[in-house]
């Protein structure tokens, strides 16, 4: 079968849409299926199943940054990829997004899966509702990866969703070679994620305030706050800044680290990050926010203390870096529960869906 993979989100910038995108792809591959992936790039294509659409122009999007491409450029070479490709069916992920997936939305030219990511609000959704629901209407079969999701989606564009929960490169990460460890010797505590206020990195931050545990903190990723938070650190040696890093060096931190912390303040659809590190055996300490909690539970295979108080994430950071035993109860569960989110099961019910389109379209020509 020949896919194509639309991502609206610049594929060279880290983000979970982009994973997951790389990761079906990837894993369709595997099975000997010619699947591709188009969207913009800000430089190398990340895999050589990758067709750049051009550059991103980053956009202020749910609280955070989005890097599209809604120019008239990238336009039209993704309706030339697409027409070069001649894919089976296409898979749109942000299937209303500016740029890439709303304009193979637009023209649809082969039969269409769209996987609906977003959760919280959406301004354009409330804006643009009605114009949004006649376009979701194109789409033969509507996904969503969350309850978070599916309510936006339901909310503002009607119609009928399958839920199917992202999926992980279980294999891959616990492949990855662990990375060595702290010279300073102490326990690690690793932050992967963009370097802005939902993030929630500043709580994280104020919390080793308070944390009576000598303990470093591996800091990936970049964005607007960065600056700040530096020299808020400066000087102090329990802080290691290392700028954006790839899902190699990612995956051996994670198998690395002592725990892994993910603060944010809300804007979270679904916890994948969270996956990733439960598979590489690796204890969670998250936000108590919905989306962290489609796969995590508290005090079962994660500590979810609540958004935003750096003394109750302090607290949550002691009892993970200081309790063996309870350090490895959850690590435990939480090899379990990321065995659940594999790669390989989500891309079988996804083969399933384009077989259904494929079989509806050929029904119908005939």
């Amino acid at each position: 079968m020949r896919v194509g993979l639309i991502c609206p989100y610049s594929l060279s910038v880290p983000g979970g849409v982009q994973m997951q995108v790389l990761g079906m792809a990837r894993e369709l591959r595997i099975r000997g299926h010619e699947a591709r992936v188009l969207g913009p790039c800000d430089g190398p294509p990340p895999a050589p199943y990758v067709t750049p659409l051009g550059n991103s122009l980053p956009t202020a999007a749910n609280g955070s940054v989005a890097p599209i491409a809604p120019d008239p450029a990238a336009v039209l070479r993704t309706m030339r990829a697409i027409s070069d490709g001649d894919f089976d069916v296409l898979h749109v992920h942000e299937p209303l997004a500016p740029g890439p997936t709303v304009t193979t939305v637009v023209t649809r030219p082969r039969p269409i899966v769209g996987t609906f990511h977003a959760a919280g609000t959406s301004a354009s959704y409330r804006l643009l509702g009605p114009s949004l629901t006649r376009l979701a209407r194109r789409i033969d079969r509507r996904v969503v990866v969350s309850k978070d999701a599916m309510a936006l989606a339901r909310d503002h564009l009607g119609g009928e969703y399958e839920m199917l929960f992202n999926g992980i490169g279980v294999d891959q990460i616990r492949s990855t070679p662990p990375f060595p460890p702290a010279s300073s010797g102490r326990p690690v505590v690793f932050f992967c994620g963009r370097h802005e206020e939902r993030k929630g990195l500043r709580v994280l931050i104020n919390a080793f305030d308070e944390l009576c545990v000598d303990t470093e903190l591996w800091i990936a990723g970049d964005g607007p706050d960065t600056d700040a938070l530096m020299r808020r650190t400066a000087g102090d040696d329990r802080f290691r800044w290392l700028g954006r890093i790839d899902d190699d060096e990612k995956y051996g931190r994670l198998r690395t680290a002592d725990v892994f912390c993910a603060p944010s303040l809300g804007g979270e659809s679904f916890g994948i990050v969270l996956l990733e590190a439960m598979a590489a055996d690796t204890t969670v300490v998250a936000s108590a926010l919905d989306g962290y909690q489609n796969v995590a539970t508290d005090h079962v295979d994660a500590l979810l203390p609540r958004p935003g108080d750096a003394s109750a994430l302090a607290r949550a950071l002691e009892r993970a870096l200081t309790d063996r035993t309870l350090r490895d109860r959850l690590c435990a569960a939480g090899t379990e529960r990321a065995g659940e989110f594999a790669m390989s099961t989500l891309v079988d019910r996804y083969l399933e869906l384009y077989d259904q389109v494929l079989h509806e379209q050929a029904s119908a020509g005939g």
